[in-house]
């Protein structure tokens, strides 16, 4: 399994992206030169925002000049889906699955679908702002007091640099 990571990128980013025509050009430089050059094979899709939306757009378009490469969905949620739901998937990515280890996560399934998705790669391509802070929240209905969450993209992007996965940003 380790030899396949080598050939494999996944993609994680905040929400909300600035798809501007440059982002798009860095973008599909990126996926092409792991392709091409490092010889990418499979990437890995989550959901749930206009980057991983973007990516897989590109990607899609990257496979007509190289019908070899893999899209996977991961799922974050749904751990059995029925044969309809599949068969939809299906025909926008070569194959979905729902990681184990997730049934119980709750809340915290995107976070653990996105390090899924990054200790089953080698290559990260991310879109993440370090000065990116999502809206703050109440801490309960009761407690009117305010706190400030930290990015889901952050926390992604920390565990990949823990993991010493190879990161490129493309938000730069």
């Amino acid at each position: 399994m380790e030899d396949l990571k080598l050939h494999t990128c996944c993609f994680f980013g905040h929400r909300k992206i600035d798809k501007m025509p440059e982002l798009i050009e860095r973008l599909t430089k990126e996926i092409e030169v792991l392709i091409t050059e490092k010889d990418v094979k499979i990437f890995y899709f989550g959901s749930k925002s206009e980057f991983d939306d973007l990516c897989h757009k590109v990607v899609t378009e990257l496979k007509e000049k190289y019908p070899h490469i893999k899209r996977i969905y991961v799922r974050s949620a749904f751990q059995h889906i029925p044969d309809w739901y599949e068969d939809s998937l299906l025909q926008h990515y070569e194959d979905t699955y729902f990681p184990e280890h997730m049934e119980k996560a709750g809340k915290a399934s995107y976070v653990e679908r996105n390090q899924e998705m990054i200790n089953q790669s080698n290559y990260c391509i991310v879109y993440y702002d370090d000065n990116y802070l999502p809206p703050r929240r109440k801490n309960s209905r009761r407690d009117l007091t305010d706190y400030q969450p930290k990015s889901g993209t952050a926390v992604a992007y920390e565990y990949a640099i823990k993991k010493k996965k190879e990161i490129i940003n493309v938000f730069r």
